[in-house]
């Protein structure tokens, strides 16, 4: 039995580019090249990272690898658009399926490109494009290097909830809970304050990035402040602060959805932050890896 390298990449982390060097290199036992794609034997080990120190953390990888790609700026508007010609569709896919958007990777491709799938809902088109335009958005506010704020906030929730004009860009005005979680989202009234204190506390924490935007990320989740829409929402606001840092954007994947909800649980329930930390720095690490190899082709 053998994965392709698509499979590999989502199960050990790593880009789609640094296992095909791998491959190359001999460095995965069992691999063999078939016509333009790789076959890997689906019980291979996950090389080890032989560029770094094994005793080096995540973090420490991380911060090797952004220090690396800033020697490499300012990156020219072609190789932006390699970089993140691939990631729009696929982020905008993985985002909205979390969230129970039906469209197949494929079909969120076709409907970016102005195209209507047949026999599905007009609010998952609506899902598709709205999420374009946010991330759209939020790329302009990088350029600009926007202080994150609650306005900023409800602009980008604006832009994703394409489906629910009543809804869009304004806080919740009755209780929610969300199915199965470990957590109640704040009553309505408090909203407001715990927004103020939570931006409050994102800009004067000291912590590395990664550390700082898992806490975020949680504690604005568990907040809830809109009424759908806040998933989809707080990953955009997850990228936005990523970029402005310099740092590639992240796609959660769909396929990673129990363990992104966990760690959610890990927290609210045992205080627990690093389940977060370590998702958010898996997915950053390989983004790196992703820019640094194909930057040096």
């Amino acid at each position: 039995m053998f994965m392709t390298v698509k499979q590999a990449s989502e199960k050990w982390g790593i880009s789609d580019r640094r296992i095909r060097v791998l491959c190359s290199e001999g460095k995965i036992p069992g691999a063999y090249q078939e016509g333009r794609g790789w076959k890997i034997p689906v019980d291979a080990k996950k090389p080890a990272d032989g560029r770094y120190k094994s005793k080096e953390s995540l973090l420490l990888q991380i911060d090797r690898k952004k220090v690396e790609l800033d020697g490499r700026r300012p990156l020219t508007a072609g190789e932006v658009e390699r970089l993140n010609e691939e990631f729009i569709v696929e982020y905008t896919y993985n985002s909205n399926a979390i969230e129970g958007n039906t469209l197949t990777l494929r079909e969120t491709d076709l409907v970016l490109r102005g195209l209507t799938i047949d026999q599905k809902p007009l609010k998952d088109h609506m899902e598709a494009v709205g999420h374009k335009d946010a991330f759209d958005f939020v790329s302009e506010l990088v350029k600009d290097n926007v202080p994150l704020s609650e306005s900023i906030i409800k602009q980008i929730h604006y832009l994703v909830l394409a489906d629910k004009k009543e809804d869009r860009g304004a806080y919740r005005r009755v209780p929610v809970r969300i199915m199965g979680a470990q957590h109640e989202p704040v009553q309505p009234y408090l909203i407001e304050p715990k927004m103020e204190q939570l931006l409050h506390d994102f800009a004067e924490s000291s912590s590395h990035i990664v550390t700082k935007l898992a806490r975020f990320h949680i504690e604005f989740e568990g907040i809830h402040p809109f009424i759908d829409g806040n998933g989809r929402t707080g990953r955009l606001l997850v990228n936005l602060e990523l970029m402005k840092a310099g740092y590639p954007p992240i796609d959660i994947k769909f396929a990673d959805r129990i363990a992104y909800y966990n760690a959610f649980d890990e927290y609210h329930v045992k205080h627990n932050l690093s389940a977060m930390e370590n998702l958010f720095a898996g997915y950053i690490n390989a983004r790196l890896d992703m820019y640094l190899d194909m930057l040096q082709e």
